[in-house]
């Protein structure tokens, strides 16, 4: 069956400036993050991304160790591509990045060398089936290799017609600072920078928006939802059929579920109901709260779930009541798997 998108689809969409550039992006994004390797059908993967692209998301945000297996997302994505929307391209800001574990030797292990970060750029292409993605980022800060180095290495991406735009990601204000001035020298702009933020993860607040602000990059922020500890799905404890009863199967680990972070989510899904909103929905809407933020990037397993996130556009304000009684739930829960590389080498 020929997929035909909603001529509608841009009626009520919501899209935002990235920092000082011309870029605009959708403010709800979709991450391929999980639930897009071989193990979930190929039709699920196509009515998950279909229903995204219908209300108006046209950023599609994979990496190149996404899956599993790893590099399968790009795989199932660049299919899908071919097959159902290749006419729609220059309607799609498709964005990649390379930093972590992908193939063996020293040169597969990530990092931000200009081998390991150009290397993995052509295999995510070819993955993918494209002759450039829209956004190509440093997937993490790299201790161990020279900033001027990663800096060299995206800017090349660039003048090589690779990639539009370059960004980062789990990277700390002062890095951010540090690669913005970097790839200023070589006359491209850091277009972005892609944390962990959530209600149970407020790490950003305290130097990394006010650092990207600084340098005319927007943020998008990844794991709004807190692997899904900020949805209904954990209220009542944690479900027989749910990843993280899988080994390996999810980010999300059980001292995540610890019975304060619980607590203080049905507290926050209390609020939500008063709002009229879902606990998902109030939790995007707050991460967005912040003109800073220019999106935010969600995952889903189904189709239904991308329509109950998006409807957190409905309502994005917020009054200094909400406001201050959330501040007395959304306090760090201990949920920052990346916050080792985002903090390395702050000063």
């Amino acid at each position: 069956m020929i997929y035909h998108p909603n001529p509608e689809r841009y009626d009520s969409a919501h899209f935002r400036r990235v920092g000082r550039s011309g870029l605009k992006l959708p403010v709800i994004s979709f991450g391929l993050w999980h639930n897009f390797g071989d193990a979930t059908p190929l039709d699920t993967q196509k009515s998950i991304l279909f229903k995204a692209f219908d209300l108006g998301i046209t950023h599609f945000d994979l990496a190149n160790n996404y899956g599993p297996p790893a590099g399968s997302a790009e795989i199932n994505f660049g299919h899908i591509l071919k097959q159902d929307l290749a006419a729609y391209r220059d309607e799609l800001i498709i964005s990649s990045k390379a930093g972590w574990n992908m193939w063996p030797g020293p040169y597969g292990r990530g990092g931000g060398s200009k081998k390991a970060l150009l290397s993995s750029l052509d295999q995510s292409l070819s993955r993918l089936g494209i002759d450039y993605v829209d956004i190509f980022y440093s997937h993490r800060f790299d201790a161990e290799t020279p900033l001027e180095e990663t800096a060299d290495a995206l800017a090349q991406a660039v003048r090589q017609g690779k990639a539009l735009y370059v960004g980062v990601s789990s990277y700390s204000g002062n890095k951010t600072r540090e690669i913005a001035a970097l790839l200023k020298e070589r006359q491209v702009p850091l277009l972005i920078n892609q944390p962990s933020y959530n209600l149970f993860n407020r790490w950003i607040e305290k130097d990394l928006l006010a650092a990207s602000h600084e340098v005319g990059a927007g943020i998008i922020a990844f794991t709004p939802l807190a692997q899904g500890l900020l949805t209904n799905k954990y209220l009542n404890g944690i479900p027989q059929d749910s990843r993280v009863n899988r080994p390996g199967g999810d980010p999300l680990r059980p001292e995540h579920l610890k019975e304060e972070n619980i607590e203080r989510a049905r507290a926050l899904n209390e609020i939500a109901k008063r709002r009229g909103q879902s606990l998902a929905q109030l939790a995007l809407a707050w991460v967005l709260r912040d003109p800073r933020v220019t999106s935010a990037l969600i995952g889903a397993s189904s189709a239904r779930q991308v329509e109950e996130n998006v409807a957190a556009l409905d309502d994005l304000t917020f009054s200094r009541e909400e406001l201050a009684e959330i501040d007395r739930y959304a306090v760090e829960g201990g949920v920052n798997l990346w916050e080792k590389p985002s903090h390395e080498e702050l000063v």
